[in-house]
């Protein structure tokens, strides 16, 4: 096995404990330590014929993924000890959090084909992005996080929902329009949940090759709040300023905007498009 660890996702005694029931039946770990996402790609040009496994969250694993991709590797199961901050993805296909039991289940548990969103510049999804008020509470999270752990969200998102003005966007769903004009949000999820447990897609399923988008038209004061408190039961879906569909194809344009891909805050940008990569990829997952 090669296990690629995150040295900013989690702490060495999680790391260490994971080791310890890999290495007692695995006849050879190696462990890679990178510190960014350009140590990724000699890692897995390294890989061989041994499986890769994961230390690390949400972002660790989309920029993992975003090497096997990159190295037309996506063929290749995942193993995930998840260290991170959220977890979303390990919580949605039920991965325990417990360092030592994720890494019974890299060994003893099957491969599970999922979803894979990939964008106009060979970037990755593999849980969910999204763009507007999100991104711009995870920009403000990222400084909290090292001191206020999954509350960082919480906190993040209270700060940037008050003071977001809006984005002027154009959402179109495979080539059909969603919503244009201003928007508070817009979340495209193959996973349920970001930030730790808020489900932004409460509908979506990580293996039905679609993507679940939501954008939210909320832009006045009380509207912001509304849907803040609502986010975090997932019954924003219901409001009558947001907007829902499924495809395979997302485009947004417009203002420039940052967008959050798995926990990774990229842009500006005005212009940016998702497709399902009908390949997925493999992570291993309980029996």
């Amino acid at each position: 096995m090669l296990v690629i660890t995150n040295e900013a996702a989690g702490g060495s005694a999680g790391v260490e404990g994971a080791l310890a029931v890999l290495r007692g039946t695995a006849p050879d770990v190696e462990v890679v330590a990178t510190s960014s996402p350009a140590d990724c790609d000699p890692a897995v040009e390294r890989l061989g014929e041994r499986r890769v496994v994961i230390c690390g969250g949400d972002g660790s694993v989309h920029t993992v993924v975003e090497a096997l991709h990159r190295a037309d590797a996506l063929d290749r199961p995942v193993g995930l000890i998840p260290l991170g901050t959220g977890n979303d993805l390990a919580r949605a296909v039920g991965l325990p959090l417990d360092p030592a039991a994720a890494a019974r289940v890299v060994l003893d548990g099957r491969p599970r084909r999922l979803d894979l969103l990939v964008d106009d510049t060979g970037g990755v999804v593999v849980n969910a992005v999204h763009l507007g008020v999100g991104a711009e509470a995870a920009r403000q999270a990222a400084s909290l996080k090292p001191r206020l752990g999954r509350l960082a969200y919480l906190v993040g998102g209270v700060s940037a929902g008050l003071a977001a003005p809006g984005w002027t966007l154009t959402v179109r769903v495979d080539g059909a329009q969603l919503t244009s004009g201003r928007v508070l949000q817009v979340g495209i999820g193959l996973g349920r949940s970001v930030g730790g447990g808020s489900p932004l897609t409460p509908h979506s399923v990580l293996d039905d090759q679609q993507a679940d988008v939501v954008v939210s038209e909320a832009v006045g004061f009380l509207a912001r709040l509304g849907y803040g408190l609502r986010l975090r039961r997932g019954s924003h879906i219901d409001r009558p300023d947001v907007r829902t569909a499924r495809g395979s194809t997302v485009e947004a344009d417009g203002d420039p905007f940052h967008y959050n891909a798995d926990g990774e805050i990229h842009g500006p940008v005005r212009r940016r498009v998702w497709t399902i990569d009908p390949r997925g990829w493999t992570l291993i997952t309980p029996p």
